[in-house]
């Protein structure tokens, strides 16, 4: 609300006469009402930022493990060692000399489609997807495993576990100067 505060002043005498100054007083509890209701408002109607998650499956604890059988040309072994650098075969290790690798476009993800077309043209059974099997190593960082993960996503690999990396995998790392 607004108020004019039309009072005189007080009386001077032997002075001038001067005009009546009004002087303003504007009320503003209505305009810090609307603020704080419009601040809530936009508070509870914008959305926060949602979390980006990657569902990860794991087998259940309580069953005891069943073991399927699956060609070993169907699945790739990744490495993931030292200094963002990537080990990976396709077949049974020892099979063949593992192809040392980095992350991106003309990395492991190049490795991952062509591996995954190939298996797919050879094995003609409904269920030709291929399988890969990701093994950190101790010097391994965590975000070298989220990137192996995003990129088995962006390939579109559907199958894939995470196994605890062995001994001789450890010895053969180290051959290769990646642990």
């Amino acid at each position: 609300m607004a108020e004019l505060d039309t009072s005189g002043g007080g009386k001077h005498k032997g002075g001038k006469i001067r005009s009546k100054k009004a002087s303003t007083r504007i009320d503003l509890t209505a305009m810090v009402d609307l603020a704080f209701l419009l601040i809530t408002f936009f508070i509870m109607t914008t959305t926060l930022a949602k979390p980006k998650a990657m569902d990860m499956f794991m087998p259940d604890k309580s069953k005891p493990d069943v073991q399927l059988p699956v060609p070993e040309t169907r699945t790739m072994t990744v490495w993931l060692g030292a200094n963002d650098k990537i080990e990976w075969f396709v077949g049974k290790p020892g099979g063949s000399q593992p192809t040392i690798d980095n992350f991106g476009k003309d990395g492991i993800r190049k490795s991952l489609v062509e591996q995954n077309k190939k298996i797919k043209e050879t094995h003609q059974a409904p269920d030709n997807d291929m399988i890969v099997l990701v093994k950190a190593s101790d010097h391994a960082t965590y975000k070298d495993f989220v990137n192996m993960l995003d990129e088995l996503n962006i390939a579109g690999i559907t199958r894939y576990g995470v196994v605890d990396i062995t001994a001789p995998e450890v010895a053969q790392l180290k051959k290769d100067g990646n642990y």
